[in-house]
């Protein structure tokens, strides 16, 4: 039997004629099937005639006020008990849909992932979901990477996050850091460059702690006098200005940067370094808990888009 919201549904989406034939061979007789249904015994009997008319098959053999099935009427009714088998379960997904009417999202992020990746997938989220909370917290990659493991935060977006058996990578993805400068810029008409070439000018650092800066300093420290920096700080925004606005390099993927190198406004350069090929983004949950119904869809719909558009920002780096 149907629960009591797929028989609901059922009566809108399935045929008269199929419904009251399965209730009629359930309950062996027309008259109980039109009491279990709440009609009359003549609107089932007609039903059930037609469908034998359109199948041009005798559904039942009739002894007197009982009926029995036929070969045809058993195929049949095994046929509409898988449907309404399947029917139930879809309902019950269904349901769970209609449940992220509410609910709540908590995403921990690292600040280029926040400038443009991510407010495109809580935008084209809910637009799907417009009644689920979404919370974000911008942080340094470790910080993102803690707020996850400690419950803070439901999904991370990171680079390079630690190896703990608290935490799961969910997805990843390799994207190349490089050196950002303006048009103008001696070295903007170079192609790949080496890190040891862009410290020749006047540079801006990632602040200690963050992901990029660790990949940076591993070259850095074999490079003969490479240890004076320009400037150094925890946002890439306000690096990116710099790059603008003097003749400073600034060093990141391309995450972040996206409107800057769409305008025109500043030019980025490949660096062909053997530790800055590989800057991992992931997304990371924690493997302590499984995600609730909301935060499930949002890593479900981020890890889609990403798979989707981080593929063209390849090709951009390479081109």
């Amino acid at each position: 039997m149907l629960s009591g919201r797929a028989q609901e549904l059922s009566r809108n989406l399935y045929s008269p004629a199929m419904r009251y034939f399965m209730a009629a061979a359930e309950a062996g007789s027309i008259r109980a099937a039109s009491r279990e249904l709440n009609v009359a015994s003549s609107a089932v009997n007609r039903q059930i005639l037609w469908l034998e008319d359109a199948l041009g098959m005798q559904l039942f053999d009739r002894v007197g006020r009982r009926i029995r099935l036929s070969q045809a009427g058993e195929l049949l009714l095994a046929h509409i008990r898988r449907t309404y088998s399947d029917f139930e379960g879809t309902v019950a997904e269904l349901d769970a849909l209609k449940g992220l009417r509410r609910g709540s999202v908590s995403i921990a992020s690292v600040e280029s992932v926040s400038e443009k990746l991510l407010p495109a997938l809580i935008s084209g989220f809910r637009k799907r979901y417009p009644g689920i909370h979404v919370s974000v917290s911008v942080s340094s990659s470790q910080e993102a990477a803690a707020k996850v493991e400690a419950a803070e935060a439901d999904v991370g977006f990171t680079f390079d996050p630690p190896e703990n058996s608290a935490l799961t990578v969910a997805f990843e993805h390799e994207l190349v850091i490089g050196a950002l400068m303006s048009p103008g810029h001696p070295l903007a008409d170079q192609g790949a460059l080496g890190l040891h070439d862009c410290l020749k000018y006047p540079v801006a650092l990632p602040a200690e702690g963050l992901s990029l800066r660790t990949r940076l300093d591993l070259v850095r420290s074999r490079i003969p006098g490479a240890s004076r920096t320009y400037v150094e700080a925890n946002s890439l925004r306000l690096m990116r200005a710099l790059a603008r606005e003097e003749d400073v390099i600034g060093f990141q993927t391309m995450i972040g940067c996206e409107d800057d190198l769409a305008t025109g406004s500043l030019v980025f350069r490949p660096l062909t370094d053997a530790p800055l090929q590989a800057d991992r983004l992931c997304v990371i949950t924690s493997s302590l808990r499984a995600l609730a119904l909301a935060p499930g869809m949002f890593f479900d719909h981020a890890v889609l888009t990403m798979k989707d558009n981080l593929p063209s920002i390849d090709a951009k780096t390479a081109s």
